[in-house]
């Protein structure tokens, strides 16, 4: 969900609070417009995509998020709901979509595709997140990250120095280059089984959601 620069902590909150209570459930109209095509399908998962959960589903969910993002931080609650709901049973992946407006929106997605280059990619995306009020306006983000590193146990001067170095740039601009292809306007955007939803989704609608998916796959 994008939040537009200058708008109040009390605004934000009451959006964020909206989205998480109604959720976002398009119509079925809505739904069958957005299936993604087969040329769409194959940019959505990539190589080097980061993937937790079952190896072998009928169910994918793929999530363009940003680590500042304040809605993306609510999703992330849910995500994880349905994580141990359905565990062995959903596969997830996380692709970057740092927004613009947000100021260490781009240096926290480095933050974690440079911890991922470290065999650690979801560690630090826990951390980022729920950690997301410590590190948000501050102008020393780096240096908080690199302290997360060194919780998680990676090489922490490594981290920094590849964090600095924009190691991991072109993982980050490829994301956001397939995200554009895929319509991606905001975060966090939901792809389930190739069906996009923008925004949060509630627990409820998530695993309805979820158990149609599983469903059509018996």
């Amino acid at each position: 969900m994008k939040l537009l620069i200058g708008v109040g902590l009390f605004t934000a909150i009451v959006v964020v609070a909206a989205a998480f209570t109604i959720g976002n459930k398009p119509s079925k109209k809505d739904q069958e417009q957005k299936v993604l095509g087969e040329s769409q399908m194959k940019i959505l998962l990539r190589k080097d995509t980061h993937l937790a959960g079952a190896s072998r589903t009928e169910v994918t969910v793929v999530e363009f998020g940003d680590f500042q993002c304040p809605a993306c931080a609510v999703a992330y609650q849910v995500v994880n709901q349905i994580k141990k709901k359905y565990e062995g049973k959903v596969r997830f992946a996380f692709r970057e979509f740092p927004l613009m407006a947000h100021k260490n929106g781009y240096s926290s997605a480095l933050a974690a595709e440079t911890a991922g280059g470290q065999g650690m990619f979801w560690e630090m995306h826990d951390m980022l997140y729920d950690n997301q009020k410590e590190w948000s306006d501050r102008n020393d983000a780096i240096d908080i990250f690199t302290s997360y590193a060194k919780k998680i146990g990676i090489d922490a001067d490594k981290f920094k120095k590849d964090v600095e170095d924009k190691k991991y740039d072109a993982k980050i601009q490829n994301d956001l280059k397939d995200g554009n292809m895929l319509g991606v306007n905001a975060t966090p955007t939901f792809f389930i089984n190739g069906k996009k939803y923008s925004g949060v989704l509630a627990y409820d609608i998530f695993k309805s959601m979820i158990e149609s998916e599983l469903k059509k796959g018996k």
